[in-house]
């Protein structure tokens, strides 16, 4: 097995828990829209791009729109988000996450992001995370969403590493899979039950540890 050289970190549910705030804002467009959208409903979305998640969104409220109309409202919708997470700081980093990426830091193992977020700059620096990653690939970035594997494989790329020397850490089912198709290892962050594809499953990062890392 190839030596571990990099790891790559989803941002929703791994380093951040933001899903509250994606959740409060899809809420509001679905009242608006006309129906209720439930925190089971929201569960659909995680992993997903704005633009997935929008349709996905439209289905369960029955609502069809044009392309033009869509694009309006998932704008309104990333603008009730950024207004969300404008006050995020360091005490919404979940637990362990600072210690472990300091621990990988310090070994030289290289730290990527992944993630399809178009605001996860914005939400690192927030948080003051932003310097501990050597490279960042968000949702600018990419043209296809997981569990298309093309986040972690430009991760990888940009890091000059191979995929078999990456571990991702996911909390959704579709980036596991996306690590997988990538040809790397994957940590699933959250339940067995619904992670149970992954290489290994922990409750948080701080669970983790450079020898749990290495096995």
């Amino acid at each position: 097995m190839a030596p571990i050289k990099a790891c790559i970190f989803d941002l929703d549910g791994v380093i951040v828990d933001t899903a509250k705030y994606h959740y409060l804002a899809w809420r509001r467009l679905a009242n608006e829209l006309g129906f209720d959208f439930s925190e089971n409903d929201n569960e659909r979305l995680k992993g997903v791009s704005r633009m997935d998640s929008l349709n996905i969104l439209l289905e369960i409220g029955g609502v069809e729109l044009d392309e033009v109309r869509k694009q309006e409202l998932a704008k309104k919708k990333n603008e009730w988000y950024v207004e969300l997470i404008a006050d995020m700081d360091k005490t919404e980093i979940l637990p362990g996450t600072t210690q472990f990426l300091t621990e990988l830091q310090k070994t030289g193992i290289k730290i990527a992001l992944g993630s399809a977020s178009k605001n996860a700059k914005t939400i690192l620096r927030r948080i003051g995370l932003i310097e501990m990653f050597d490279t960042i690939v968000d949702g600018t970035d990419i043209s296809k969403a997981k569990p298309d594997p093309e986040v972690f494989l430009l991760g990888a790329k940009a890091l000059n590493v191979d995929p078999n020397e990456c571990v991702v850490f996911e909390d959704a089912v579709s980036g596991v899979e996306a690590a997988l198709s990538a040809g790397m290892r994957v940590v699933g962050v959250g339940s067995k039950e619904t992670l149970f594809k992954a290489n290994d499953v922990v409750n948080s990062l701080a669970e983790m540890t450079l020898n749990r890392l290495e096995k």
